[in-house]
């Protein structure tokens, strides 16, 4: 049975019976809690992360941790947990995997950039194998190294309920990346992952291909980060063979690989056939004039379902910039364009302010803004794109939605 709105006080008694000091940053979000009215027929989530104040605030321990689980056991209107940012260890993740195990209204919990280690990870994603209320895990930053995403991939074997799991930036190896796949050959339920900055020693791609041969048969997974796989013109070659017959991924993140002109060939020729993809990032690669000017023949004439797309950082010029241009003109579906990074000649800086104010391009969608000095056009930057709010978002409600919240809202979870 859930208590009324009334977490500060319950959360001041909490600390008097544990003989625990009260963390006032804690105290001072369960009041601002209390005051929703909404907080019993809609739910909240409590946003305790420790990176989104302007002024510093004591971050959450372990100790505290023991205190707030402590309260929200019987607090069934609190449906999203944000500890982002703060020093939780592996006796915190014990605490966490306890609750989970125990609570059945939790959807959202966000533990990225703690210190978390592999046995806090098993704790965690053991208790993952019975609970069937959180649809949405960030375990990003965590140190959990190759065994502790293993205990996740083992998890995802099992578990029928999440949606969405971050495990970037976690030092996962090779063996994890395999597990994952495999598992993701039978999971039915998980719409998005994240497997960003993953550890890897060699350079054959295995790991790409095993993810490609998952992705021919899985028919729910809508979104996949590879980021800094050290991915090659190969490993793109296998991802489009495999996803000529996939239907469901909508969202494919390519960002920080080694990928040329050539591989880019290759996702020019699937643009053209697939009609699924939405979002498709390939910030800091290398694609240069020639990849630009592949993706632009492909948007132009034949592909009408990808809306945003990310060229940061690829080494083009005016020639590339200028085609991709053009093409916005007349692909309307095409609602979002980041090509900051790149390099910027007077007639790239002409097209694409002509975009932004006719209104084509609208500032929200892209990542530069025009200005003038002296009567000439220039670009300036104006966003992070994609990744805008991927490691922060505002403490206040959500940013108004659209690709640069990086999920262009294709995954329904209780963050948003």
């Amino acid at each position: 049975m859930s208590v009324l709105p009334d977490l500060h006080r319950h959360y001041v008694q909490a600390c008097q019976n544990l003989s625990q000091p009260e963390n006032p940053f804690i105290a001072r979000v369960l009041q601002e809690a209390d005051k929703n009215d909404e907080i019993s027929t809609k739910g909240i989530t409590l946003k305790l992360a420790g990176n989104n104040h302007l002024v510093p605030v004591p971050r959450v321990t372990d100790d505290d941790l023991g205190v707030l689980v402590s309260v929200l056991g019987q607090a069934a209107f609190v449906t999203g947990l944000d500890l982002a940012y703060n020093v939780l260890t592996d006796a915190g993740a014990k605490t966490m995997a306890t609750f989970l195990q125990e609570n059945s209204t939790l959807k959202y919990l966000n533990l990225m950039f703690n210190d978390i280690g592999t046995s806090g990870a098993e704790l965690i994603a053991g208790a993952l194998h019975r609970n069937e209320s959180l649809v949405h895990l960030r375990m990003t930053g965590n140190k959990i190294g190759n065994q502790g995403g293993m205990f996740f991939a083992s998890m995802l074997e099992i578990n029928s309920a999440l949606e969405k799991l971050d495990l970037g930036d976690c030092d996962v190896g090779l063996k994890c990346l395999i597990a994952v796949a495999i598992a993701l050959t039978q999971n039915k339920s998980l719409k998005a992952i994240n497997l960003n900055r993953p550890l890897l020693s060699n350079q054959q791609e295995e790991n790409t291909v095993h993810i490609a041969r998952m992705l021919r048969t899985n028919s729910s997974l809508v979104e996949l980060h590879l980021g800094k796989h050290g991915m090659k013109n190969f490993g793109v070659e296998r991802l489009c063979e495999a996803l000529y017959g996939n239907s469901s991924l909508r969202y494919l993140d390519l960002s920080c690989n080694n990928i040329t002109c050539d591989g880019v060939k290759f996702l020019g020729e699937l643009l053209k056939k697939n009609q699924t993809l939405e979002i498709l990032d390939l910030n800091a690669n290398r694609i240069e004039d020639v990849g630009a000017i592949y993706l632009s023949e492909a948007l132009l004439t034949w592909n009408r379902s990808l809306q945003a797309l990310s060229i940061v950082s690829n080494n083009i010029t005016g020639e590339g910039l200028v085609a991709l241009a053009n093409t916005m003109q007349f692909n309307l579906q095409l609602s979002h364009i980041y090509i900051w990074g790149n390099k910027f000649d007077k007639k790239t800086c002409v097209e694409f302010a002509d975009l932004i104010e006719t209104g084509r391009l609208p500032p929200g969608c892209t990542d530069v803004a025009p200005y003038r000095v002296d009567g000439k056009v220039f670009l300036a930057e104006l966003s992070h794109g994609l990744a805008k709010h991927r490691y922060w978002a505002p403490r206040c409600a959500a940013v108004a939605p659209g690709a640069a919240n990086a999920s262009l809202e294709i995954v329904a979870v209780s963050e948003y």
